[in-house]
C-alpha cells in the first residue's frame, strides 16, 4: 500500500465516522432562528450579546435560509447563544467507499459501452452478462487504482 493510499484511508475513516452520525436537514426556519427561539431568546437579546443590531440578527437568520451566511457568522451566532457550531460534508449513501464505487461504476460503464460500440461495428457483440461482468471487474479495478482522471466525467 502506498503512502498516498494510506493517507486516503485515514481521511476516509474520518469522513465515514461523521457519516455514521444521525445528521438532520436544517429545520425550515434554519438552525439559528430555531435554536434562538428554543432558548426563548429574542432577536434583540441575541443582538446585544453579539454587539450588533437587531436587523443584523434578522439578516443572518434570513441569509442562513438562503444559503448565503458564512461559516464564521454561523459560529459567532451559535457561540453567542451558548452553543457549539458544527458542520459536516457527509457522503451520500453513508460511506466514502460508496461514493468512490458509484463513480467507478459510472466510468466503467462508459468505458465498456464505448468498447462495445466499436466491437458491434466489427460484428463482435458481447452478451449482456459479459458486459455486466466486465463493468463490475473494471469498477473494482478503477476504485482500487483511482487513475488521475478518476473524478473527471462521466
Amino acid at each position: 500500500m502506498s503512502v498516498r493510499q494510506l493517507v486516503q484511508q485515514q481521511y476516509q475513516r474520518v469522513a465515514d465516522r461523521n457519516a455514521a452520525q444521525d445528521w438532520e436537514a436544517p429545520p425550515p426556519e434554519g438552525w439559528l432562528r430555531t435554536v434562538r427561539k428554543s432558548l426563548g431568546m429574542s432577536g434583540a437579546q441575541l443582538a446585544r450579546r453579539m454587539g450588533v443590531t437587531r436587523a443584523r440578527i434578522a439578516q443572518a437568520e434570513t441569509s442562513e435560509g438562503e444559503g448565503g451566511i458564512t461559516l464564521k457568522s454561523m459560529q459567532a451566532t451559535a457561540e453567542a447563544m451558548g452553543c457549539r457550531f458544527v458542520y459536516a460534508v457527509v457522503p451520500e449513501g453513508g460511506r466514502i467507499e460508496d461514493v468512490i464505487l458509484a463513480q467507478a461504476r459510472r466510468k466503467a460503464t462508459a468505458l465498456v459501452h464505448a468498447a462495445s460500440k466499436h466491437m458491434a461495428l466489427e460484428s463482435q457483440v458481447l452478451p449482456d452478462e459479459s458486459i455486466a461482468r466486465e463493468i463490475d471487474r473494471l469498477k473494482h479495478q478503477l476504485a482500487r487504482d483511482m487513475p488521475a482522471d478518476f473524478w473527471n466525467e462521466p
